[in-house]
């Protein structure tokens, strides 16, 4: 397979001049992630139609030169399931792309299904089998062989291949606009700052606790999130989630009552536990105004399960109508995400912005027939 491979600063500057605003930029990149918050980063793959590179961020100190060309507007640049190749943007290049759009969003538009991976897809449009055996390589490791930089070309060289193929069958299907902006959409998450006070509403438990606990929750959240930060570990190394449950629901006074919990993870205790109850002691300090409210269970609201499955069946008949698969407009999470901003639960009435129903290509063409429809009882 023809490639280059780039490992000084110059050759790097070389191949990005070269990328013109009549190409089209396949993208792709290598990482290890084990035992880490963040992904490591191993190598990048790109490919204008004209030359592979494959460029290797190990050897190459300043990668700024590739990162304008993700973020130049005029250069459209195409990815395969983009979501963790986004986290290596923001945290190895603090890179927001720009005119970039996903392929597998685009297999989703066009039928088939929401996760169909890249071997499938270039099965299907090329007929050829993609080797998929140095999927967990260790790409920080060098040197690198020739079977794994091989593996590394055909991710974007055959996505290169079908990329016109691609954009013209969106475009016939009339979804081009969409697969670009669920595509931004995509980026926009990724990118969007994490909210410290918010992350409890995210913690499956939380409902089971009463507005003091939760605040020991949410505070202990903070912490463990900016301890992994600050580390660059996964949430869990630095502790579990029954954990913290446990923590906040017993709110201890001291670290030999916090392993003397069942089912409490005694590493947790044994490393963390002073840390933890120091957040324990000054989230008890807080005044009663800071407490978060109750969390409602949105399958406990009266009802739940039928207006659910009436709801899902109405936004089904919606998705056919525009000749979509219902798995493209909404999952189980999106519909929750209405209901529980329709009901106003856990303040959800006040981010809307966050409905994803409401928003975007959803809101466009579904936002108003589904505001009706719930405001006439789900009938």
């Amino acid at each position: 397979m023809q490639f280059i491979y780039i490992e000084t600063q110059q050759a790097l500057s070389d191949y990005c001049q070269q990328i013109s605003s009549d190409d089209i930029l396949a993208v792709d990149t290598e990482f290890v992630r084990t035992r880490t918050l963040f992904p490591n980063l191993g190598l990048i793959q790109a490919y204008d139609g004209k030359q592979l590179a494959l460029i290797d961020p190990v050897a190459v100190d300043d990668l700024s030169p590739f990162w304008q060309l993700l973020a130049d507007e005029s250069i459209c640049k195409i990815i395969h399931s983009c979501s963790e190749d986004l986290e290596v943007f923001m945290h190895s290049g603090n890179c927001k792309p720009k005119n970039m759009i996903d392929s597998q969003i685009i297999m989703s538009f066009l039928g088939h299904g929401l996760s169909m991976g890249y071997a499938a897809m270039i099965k299907h449009f090329l007929d050829i089998d993609v080797d998929k055996s140095e999927s967990r390589t260790d790409w920080m490791k060098r040197p690198l062989s020739s079977k794994q930089l091989d593996y590394a070309a055909a991710d974007v060289l055959y996505l290169h291949q079908i990329s016109q193929t691609l954009l013209t069958q969106i475009e016939q299907a009339g979804w081009l606009k969409q697969a670009k902006i669920e595509t931004e959409q995509q980026i926009d998450k990724k990118f969007k700052k994490v909210d410290l006070e918010a992350l409890y509403l995210d913690f499956k438990q939380a409902w089971k606790l009463t507005p003091a606990q939760l605040l020991i929750l949410q505070q202990l959240l903070i912490w463990r999130y900016q301890q992994a930060v600050k580390r660059n570990l996964p949430l869990s190394f630095v502790a579990k989630d029954h954990t913290l449950f446990l923590i906040a629901q017993r709110n201890p006074n001291n670290v030999g009552a916090m392993a003397h919990y069942d089912g409490i993870d005694i590493l947790d205790i044994r490393h963390k536990g002073k840390a933890m109850l120091a957040v324990v002691r000054e989230a008890n300090k807080l005044p009663e105004q800071q407490y978060p409210a109750h969390i409602t269970r949105l399958d406990n609201y009266p009802g739940y399960k039928q207006i659910f499955k009436t709801f899902k069946n109405y936004v089904a008949t919606l998705a056919s109508e525009q000749q979509l698969d219902m798995s493209v407009v909404a999952g189980k999470k999106q519909l929750n995400q209405f209901l529980s901003w329709f009901w106003q639960l856990n303040d959800q009435h006040n981010r809307t912005h966050s409905v994803e129903l409401l928003n975007g290509w959803r809101g466009e063409l579904f936002a108003d027939k589904l505001k009706a429809f719930a405001e006439n009882g789900f009938a």
